[in-house]
């Protein structure tokens, strides 16, 4: 089977405004704020409410995210987890199928 060479994806997306918030809470939760920071060995992290869309890696997008935020890889500040599923779900978002969250973290 061969590779489908992928030259353009739209990583655009818009959530519904009461699908943000729900999603928002959730990964604005102290549970969860204290099992991300847990992760990454840090004190604390907060959620700097950036998501974004993941891609297909290409030559244009390396990292498998839009060029935009491949800065926050870069940084040692910053934290980029995938959405977990059951937050997708809870929040009512099936479309995108995926997100991934940035945070920062607190020293």
């Amino acid at each position: 089977m061969p590779l489908k060479i992928v030259e353009h994806f739209d990583s655009s997306f818009s959530l519904d405004l009461a699908a943000k918030a729900a999603l928002f809470d959730l990964l604005q939760g102290e549970a969860f704020i204290k099992q991300v920071s847990a992760q990454m060995h840090c004190e604390s992290v907060e959620f700097t409410q950036l998501l974004f869309q993941p891609v297909p890696y290409s030559t244009a997008t390396p990292k498998g995210m839009p060029a935009e935020f491949e800065q926050y890889h870069q940084s040692d500040e910053y934290v980029i987890i995938n959405v977990p599923p059951n937050f997708m779900f809870g929040a009512k978002i099936f479309k995108p199928s995926r997100l991934c969250a940035i945070y920062r973290r607190v020293k």
